[in-house]
């Protein structure tokens, strides 16, 4: 008798056991998944912070798979992986928005943005909704929040002995690279270098061969992808206080109950709060950081920078896409 309740009691354990292995396994399955695209690399301040922050606050109800260096999705494809279904997540850039949507080329305009709370500030304005709504309308893509990348400077692998730039026209002839989207070639081209499109994984080597004769990023990626080991000089130009969206599938979005929503926003507003603050702190110590690494850093002619940029995306067909009154819009945005 005891023999045979103890079996049964065993046998009741085990299907016990299995019953709460089979609801968990079943709890996992029910989470969203939410796979995340990008070219940046894991110690980039903007994917430490998802990491850190975002994936904790969704955790309860969704899974986050991260994927760096371009490996699941090409910079600049992931929109429509997204829009495709194939895609729940990635940091996009406001040139690659403007490649489907033209107007979103103001805010890829050089010297527009004046600082990151500037840029925390328009995302966050009513003039942004007409923009968002199109989004997700057209493309099936919400944008979550804005993160900070930094101020692009060019980086060059001419000494300064070689080229020293003060002004545009001193980058005549000058090989940029730029992402290969129309908004970024022109960027280029108004700086005044001749703009080659090159895939970002691919700028280390093509600085190295000479293929191209600088690049133009942010400081911190500067150092995150060691750029600085094959060039001689950043010219501090700060010609963009360049921005990404966290993007997010509205259909996943829309699957969320209206707590998940709030929980989703609140994360990727606090990651990106977080990786902001990184990122400034970064630009900042990282100038001496580059200069004891052998490199010549130092600031040109910024007016004449910004003189000739904002002319040229004055006169430019993009400044005809322009919403108007959307210049001034900006301008007060705080």
């Amino acid at each position: 008798m005891t023999h045979s309740m103890t079996r049964r009691a065993m046998l009741g354990t085990t299907v016990a056991a299995t019953m709460i292995f089979a609801a968990g396994v079943a709890a996992a399955q029910d989470k969203i998944q939410l796979r995340m695209s990008t070219v940046a690399t894991d110690t980039d301040q903007r994917t430490v912070a998802l990491s850190e922050v975002f994936g904790p606050g969704v955790a309860a109800f969704a899974n986050y798979e991260p994927h760096y260096n371009g490996v699941l999705f090409k910079q600049a494809t992931e929109l429509e992986a997204i829009a495709r279904g194939n895609l729940e997540m990635a940091i996009i850039s406001a040139q690659e928005l403007a490649s489907f949507f033209p107007e979103f080329s103001v805010f890829t305009a050089g010297y527009l943005h004046r600082d990151a709370a500037h840029q925390v500030a328009v995302f966050n304005n009513a003039l942004m909704d007409p923009f968002k709504k199109k989004v997700e309308d057209e493309l099936g893509v919400k944008l979550l929040t804005v993160m900070y990348l930094g101020r692009r400077q060019l980086d060059l692998r001419m000494s300064r002995a070689e080229l020293d730039v003060k002004t545009p026209a001193d980058l005549a002839g000058v090989k940029l690279r730029m992402p290969g989207t129309d908004a970024w070639q022109f960027l280029g081209t108004a700086l005044g270098a001749n703009p080659v499109p090159v895939a970002f994984g691919e700028i280390y080597t093509s600085l190295q061969t000479g293929a191209i004769d600088g690049q133009d990023n942010p400081l911190p990626t500067n150092k995150d992808s060691k750029f600085y080991e094959v060039t001689k000089q950043i010219v501090m130009t700060s010609h963009l206080v360049d921005l990404n969206y966290l993007a997010l599938s509205l259909d996943a979005w829309n699957k969320m109950t209206p707590e998940q929503q709030a929980a989703t926003q609140k994360a990727a507003d606090d990651a990106a709060a977080l990786g902001r603050e990184r990122q400034l702190k970064l630009e900042d110590d990282l100038v001496q950081f580059f200069k004891d690494q052998g490199l010549e850093v130092y600031t040109p002619d910024v007016e004449a920078f910004r003189t000739q940029v904002q002319a040229a995306y004055l006169a430019s067909p993009y400044a005809e896409s322009w919403p108007e009154g959307i210049v001034e819009a900006i301008n007060a945005a705080n």
